[in-house]
């Protein structure tokens, strides 16, 4: 389906598939947190964590404290935070982490304010543990994303890797916090290096990157390859579920060529306006053939896509244009039917206990004037707001082009 005719055996260039992994599913909340603890109790060279929330509430600090542990023993721990998404902290929060070791870096937008940022978001939910292991998702650092005594976490996904995709992941991660980009054959040396701590095992994943002032495009690829590769059918969950006009014709086709998409959506978003958005397009969707599912019981906030029972991708990017045109996304492409077929059975039972199915008559049937005005201008606000935003980042582009061309 979607996996190359040839994945290759050696060491591959970021990009394509590399073959000796380990992998597994992990879900957000207490299992989530429990591994990445374990990754980071067990470091002995570096730990790089980088994320877009790192709240400082209780869950925030149990990681902090972790890594500081981490660093007292040795280890190199790099953390990287977007600037806006983590409420950028005063002076002498950052000057704690310097002092217990952890080498700390903002990544920061052009222009930000206390309520708005203009500019590239990075969206990166990734740990890489020793070049060896990794996780990648779409689980924050914050109590929200954490299973409390009163508080279930919100539903998310991530997965946890071993092998030589950690290699590839611990280059991105150093070259995004070192802002440095390393020569190829740098990069292979390091690669290969790796090689010899692969585990022997066989599972193909590939590392997709988002970030369209680098031109870098390759998850929004992953999809459109999806929907043209897949012959039987997509289980989309989404949190903020909003796809563009080329990415809905693409799933369109794939319907009409009698491939069953399923959508799993949030029932309870933490964003109104994207809800709201997002549920203008639901009689198109259902017009289309695509069956829709409502999650109930918390907020979802997942990003996991499965085709026929052979491949998924799984990390930070919502199937929206602002994951595609302005966010830096980092996901996992994985090409292995048993990983695949245990990924499908969980949507499934997800779909089957804890989600609301959605139909045309009903949803038609239910819905008055006034709320199918609001989410008309919930989209079309959204819609503009992504176009001023392809606009800016275009401008950055360029202004990034100009600078590599000096």
């Amino acid at each position: 389906m979607l996996v190359p005719t040839a994945i290759p055996a050696t060491v591959a260039i970021p990009g394509h598939y590399t073959v000796h992994n380990q992998v597994r599913l992990v879900r957000g909340g207490a299992p989530y947190f429990q591994q990445l603890l374990q990754m980071i109790a067990g470091a002995r060279q570096s730990i790089h964590l980088q994320t877009y929330i790192f709240l400082d509430d209780s869950t925030g600090q149990m990681v902090v404290e972790a890594l500081a542990a981490a660093a007292a023993r040795g280890v190199k721990v790099y953390l990287l935070l977007d600037s806006y998404g983590s409420e950028q902290r005063p002076q002498h929060w950052t000057d704690q982490l310097a002092s217990r070791g952890i080498q700390f870096r903002w990544f920061s937008p052009l222009v930000q304010t206390s309520r708005y940022s203009f500019g590239r978001r990075m969206h990166h939910k990734v740990v890489v543990a020793d070049a060896q292991e990794a996780l990648v998702g779409g689980v924050n650092i914050s109590d929200r994303y954490n299973d409390l005594p009163d508080q279930p976490a919100w539903l998310d996904w991530a997965v946890h890797c071993e092998g030589q995709v950690a290699a590839e992941l611990y280059l991105v991660c150093q070259e995004m916090f070192s802002r440095q980009v390393w020569g190829k054959r740098r990069r292979k040396r390091l690669l290969a290096a790796m090689a010899r701590y692969a585990p022997d095992a066989y599972c193909p994943i590939r590392v997709r990157r988002n970030d369209w002032v680098r031109r870098q495009i390759s998850i929004t690829r992953s999809y459109f390859e999806m929907f043209a590769g897949a012959r039987e059918h997509i289980t989309i969950m989404s949190a903020y579920f909003l796809p563009g006009r080329a990415l809905r014709k693409a799933m369109k086709q794939a319907a009409a060529g009698g491939v069953g998409i399923r959508i799993i959506a949030a029932g309870k978003s933490d964003v109104g306006i994207a809800k709201a958005a997002e549920r203008y397009l639901y009689s198109w969707l259902l017009r289309c053939g695509v069956q829709l599912y409502e999650y109930q019981p918390q907020v979802l906030h997942a990003k996991l896509s499965c085709a026929d029972d052979e491949w998924v991708t799984v990390g930070s990017y919502n199937v929206n244009n602002l994951s595609a045109y302005v966010s830096i996304e980092l996901n996992l492409d994985i090409a292995d039917r048993p990983f695949a077929q245990q990924v499908a059975a969980q949507l499934h039972t997800i779909v089957a206990e804890y989600c609301q199915p959605v139909t045309l008559a009903e949803w038609e049937a239910n819905r008055n004037w006034w709320q199918r005005l609001k989410e008309r201008m919930a989209y079309d606000l959204l819609r503009l707001s992504f176009v001023f935003f392809y606009f800016f980042v275009r401008k950055s582009r360029a202004v990034s082009s100009a600078r590599l061309q000096r």
